[in-house]
């Protein structure tokens, strides 16, 4: 038995269907199905989903940088060989779209391989950082949410066992009493991270978790067990094997995680209530209340789950509350956290006080609090899903995650997706500049810094989680670039990376309005952000490996949810 121990000691389809086991289809259905709904064999070598096309003025514009990408994302052949343990990247001579590897793939793969963290002979998961040259504090551990690009890294390279070692090994730690002081967290909360503990005179090993009880700030990781079930479905995709998720171990561990979120209580939204500094960023930024980072991963979870739940006794009423609350939180954030110029021009025109069903303004959102500088960032065409909607309280802040996993769920519809990408490209100074991608923009500054982050000293004006560049988001942007039909976006990213990520030893993070500087606390050869950038090259080279991240909304499902009656925008 393993050693365990803690440091403490708007109209959506019918979700129900999505739940269902593929049926056999005819060639002519076979070829209109979703990435989601193709298992990852048939996406393998040879063929991937067609992607949609750019608007007519932009056509011409792109045809030459994109002929390689049409060519390969086009129907796909039905003869094409099933190749689960297929390679990419590093093992790959050329790749797929007829260019040479770029000479940082090696040196990425180098840097990955030697971040692994072994538990008595067998990988686990990829240490934070391996840099000796700053103090370790934590960034010696393994954490669930960073090894997700690492996990995607193998399971794109052909080698799951890392992976499925990864998701056992946290399922263990899940089951382990958590404390905070006098207080017992929930019995389905999974750590934050955990790390080997080598005692050469007993000659043993054993694994410490952090629940949050270590962490800044003492939070749990809200978004830690979202993760998990988001990467037990990727494993599944990519392998074709479904016998992990299938475990009664695995299956007890995702019902524990959708207890938690799924429980009754006082709330009024299908929204999950969360504290600072429960997720990606983990200090105290004001993301308080109901985080589009959250909520996106919330939804993805909820799918995720959807799929991998068996249909037994228990998963059957897991996936009957699954199916009500995804109906729930898809409208509701449809119609309160997106915000394009239309939306933007009627709460800038909103009346206040009212008291009735028939409101406009349900959250009673002081025109006045409106920021001056969200009016000139939106473009005439573009949109995006705002960082917090709560009573009074609108955060109109640029989240990069929560928009790009938006996307990738479908929790934003096929216009809203294309409208992100569109902001993308028109604030591209502002989003991108000279590193993708800013964790959030605006920065805070000056009074409103010293209020909302208590004087962070880490967390200052375009530094780390306050409108810092991460390289890591890469990975999600270019997911997001190909899903939506846009890889030109992502191979642009992907080399503006490719200019300083090596020569500055992959850091955790940039500094500036730009991305131009090395953050001031950032840590060197940071195990996400050469993930991340593996990741981005490996799906742009292979569009195919999309699959395992991505979901799509079947449009034949018939609507179950109308606006009532009252609401106008």
């Amino acid at each position: 038995m393993d050693t365990l121990c803690t440091v403490a000691e708007c109209n959506e389809c019918d979700f129900s269907k999505l739940s269902e086991k593929p049926r056999s289809l005819n060639m002519d259905r076979e070829r209109q199905r979703s990435f989601d709904e193709r298992s990852f064999s048939e996406l393998s070598i040879g063929f991937s989903p067609r992607v949609m096309t750019r608007s007519a003025d932009n056509a011409n514009a792109n045809a030459n940088a994109n002929a390689n990408f049409s060519r390969l994302v086009i129907d796909h052949n039905p003869d094409a060989p099933f190749s689960p343990g297929r390679r990419s990247g590093f093992n790959t001579p050329r790749s797929l779209i007829g260019y040479e590897p770029h000479p940082m793939v090696g040196e990425a793969w180098d840097a990955l391989r030697r971040s692994l963290v072994y538990f008595r002979g067998k990988p686990v998961g990829t240490i934070a950082a391996l840099d000796s040259s700053e103090e370790e504090l934590n960034y010696d551990q393994v954490f669930v949410r960073d090894f997700v690009p690492s996990a995607l890294a193998f399971l794109m390279n052909g080698e799951p066992e890392i992976v499925k070692n990864f998701i056992l090994k946290t399922l263990r730690l899940q089951s382990w009493e958590k404390k905070i002081d006098r207080f017992q967290l929930g019995e389905g909360v999974m750590p934050a991270s955990f790390k080997v503990l080598h005692d050469p005179i007993r000659n043993t090993e054993t694994l410490i978790a952090d629940f949050g009880e270590s962490a800044i700030g003492r939070v749990a990781p809200v978004d830690s067990g979202f993760w998990w079930i988001i990467l037990l479905r990727a494993y599944t995709k990519s392998t074709g094997d479904s016998s992990l998720a299938e475990l009664p171990e695995c299956q007890k561990g995702m019902r524990l995680i959708l207890s938690l979120c799924l429980s009754e209580g006082f709330d009024t939204f299908p929204t999950l209530l969360c504290a600072d500094g429960c997720c990606m960023i983990d200090r105290r930024m004001g993301v308080y209340g109901y985080p589009i980072e959250i909520q996106a991963l919330f939804f993805m979870a909820l799918r995720c789950a959807l799929v991998l739940l068996k249909q037994d006794d228990e998963g059957k009423e897991f996936v009957e509350r699954i199916v009500k609350r995804l109906h729930a939180l898809n409208y509701h954030m449809r119609s309160y956290f997106w915000l394009d110029l239309k939306q933007l021009n009627d709460i800038y025109r909103y009346k206040t006080e009212e008291y009735s069903h028939t409101a406009v303004n349900k959250f009673n959102v002081i025109p006045d609090s409106l920021p001056e500088w969200v009016f000139d960032f939106m473009p005439i065409r573009g949109g995006y899903f705002i960082g917090n909607v709560s009573p009074a309280k609108m955060d109109f802040r640029w989240f990069a995650l929560g928009n790009c996993i938006a996307i990738l769920s479908s929790l934003a519809t096929e216009e809203q997706s294309n409208a992100i990408m569109d902001l993308i490209e028109s604030r591209w100074e502002e989003l991108v500049g000279e590193m993708p991608i800013k964790v959030c923009y605006p920065a805070i500054e000056s009074h409103d810094w010293r209020i909302i982050t208590g004087c962070d000293p880490k967390n200052t004006r375009w530094s780390y989680h306050n409108g810092g560049s991460w390289p890591v988001l890469l990975w999600l942007l270019t997911a997001a670039c190909i899903k939506t039909g846009r890889p030109q976006i992502a191979r642009r990213a992907i080399e503006l990376a490719e200019n300083r990520l090596l020569k500055d030893s992959w850091p955790e993070y940039y500094d500036g309005k730009l991305g131009r500087y090395i953050g001031k606390q950032a840590r060197k050869f940071q195990t996400w952000s050469i993930a991340g950038y593996l990741v981005a090259k490996m799906m742009l080279e292979d569009p195919s490996h999309l699959g395992m991240i991505s979901l799509e909304e079947d449009k034949q499902l018939k609507p179950l949810l109308r606006r009532s009656h009252s609401w106008t925008f």
